[in-house]
């Protein structure tokens, strides 16, 4: 049986001179938000924040490990199971995510005019479901 190919749209934002952020929209609680596509990112991981407020039910559960990346290593990491995440088409039944304090992206982002983003979607998410990334065609392809 062929898996069958999901094209999630992407929008390219604009850093003003500082390079460029991949950006999608997802679903999650049944409410829209934005996304930053990271390769870099070995895993998904939501604000804190913004994540309480679109669930005040969610489960965050504190985590022994440090984050590492973001310009640091002493980042302290809680973890949340997160179901039903919807990548357009795309229907995620249930995904551990990282949840860290992300506001200073968001700070970032507001700065320079862009909105609020939830988070990242990392390389768990593209290896899983084999991520082809299009800038041309400004286009996530996932299997």
């Amino acid at each position: 049986m062929t898996k069958r190919t999901i094209t999630v749209p992407l929008h390219i934002i604009d850093l003003h001179g500082d390079g460029f952020h991949p950006v999608l929209d997802i679903m999650v609680f049944g409410k829209p938000f934005k996304v930053v596509l990271d390769t870099g990112a070995s895993r998904t991981a939501f604000d804190h924040d913004l994540l309480v407020q679109a669930n005040e039910q969610a489960a965050i559960v504190a985590s022994e490990r440090l984050s590492t990346g973001l310009g640091t290593n002493t980042m302290q990491s809680s973890t949340a199971v997160i179901e039903n995440i919807r990548m357009g088409e795309m229907l995620i039944p249930e995904l551990e995510v990282a949840v860290l304090d992300l506001s200073t992206i968001n700070i970032a982002y507001r700065e320079m005019g862009h909105p609020e983003v939830l988070g990242v979607l990392g390389s768990d998410i593209l290896m899983k479901y084999n991520a082809v990334i299009d800038f041309g065609k400004k286009v996530l392809k996932l299997k």
